[in-house]
């Protein structure tokens, strides 16, 4: 599962980012602001008509990421 299909209010934890030639830049930007493997991500809301994430990564960061940039960020669930 990749986070742009996370519900809202649910708990993960990162399992990777998907390495693409043409997004490295990407990748180093997701890692710095905390975005790395096992770390625990939520999605605390979705904007409209296909808008940005509000998401929590770890305990305190939240971020707002498109859903193209969430598409790379591939998540192990907790069932």
């Amino acid at each position: 599962m990749n986070l742009s299909k996370l519900k809202p209010r649910k708990l993960a934890f990162v399992k990777e980012i998907e390495k693409l030639s043409h997004n490295h830049h990407l990748i180093n930007r997701l890692e710095a602001i905390g975005i790395i493997p096992n770390k625990p991500i939520m999605v605390l809301r979705q904007a409209w008509f296909g808008g940005p994430l509000h998401v929590r990564v770890g305990s305190t960061t939240e971020i707002a990421i498109r859903h193209q940039e969430a598409k790379i960020i591939l998540l192990q669930s907790i069932e």
